[in-house]
């Protein structure tokens, strides 16, 4: 079955697709994830590769891409020096994430169905990309690495 058009993304209270769905002017994805910038290959000193990003996408009520919002909040190293306390990377992502998603107005939690996109922020890719292989039709989210395939119901494998 194709790619369609519009890639469904289901609504998942308290999983990976928790911070999506409608506002005043369109549709929002966002997220809290780790990444490493494109190329690079692990080796010693991987920890200060990884970096923890808050990320906001936005896109009219059609699924067209309109914006990113897409912020460092430290890398890997850092959250592990720092793990449970209150000014630790993890808790600056997420306070970044609730600060962007307040931002939104008439915000509600609920599925969307959005048309593929890409952009790369500080070397890494961001975005919904879509293709072909052996083992059929595909969509992809990046950094997240959730993959969408059919029936096209919106639920994603990792």
């Amino acid at each position: 079955m194709a790619v369609p058009e519009l890639i469904p993304i289901a609504y998942e209270p308290h999983g990976r697709t928790e911070a999506i769905g409608h506002y005043a002017d369109g549709q929002f994805l966002a997220s809290v994830t780790y990444a490493f910038p494109e190329g690079f290959r692990p080796d010693d000193g991987w920890e200060e590769h990884k970096r923890l990003y808050t990320v906001l996408h936005t896109f009219d009520a059609e699924g067209r891409y309109r914006d990113s919002e897409i912020w460092c909040a430290g890398t890997w190293a850092e959250q592990q020096r720092n793990p449970g306390s209150e000014g630790s990377v993890l808790s600056r992502a997420q306070a970044h994430l609730g600060k962007l998603l307040r931002s939104l107005p008439r915000r509600s939690y609920t599925d969307i169905a959005i048309r593929p996109f890409q952009l790369t922020v500080d070397g890494v890719l961001f975005g919904l990309l879509s293709g072909s292989d052996e083992e059929g039709d595909w969509a992809e989210l990046y950094p997240d690495r959730l993959g969408f395939g059919a029936p096209w119901d919106g639920t994603y494998d990792t």
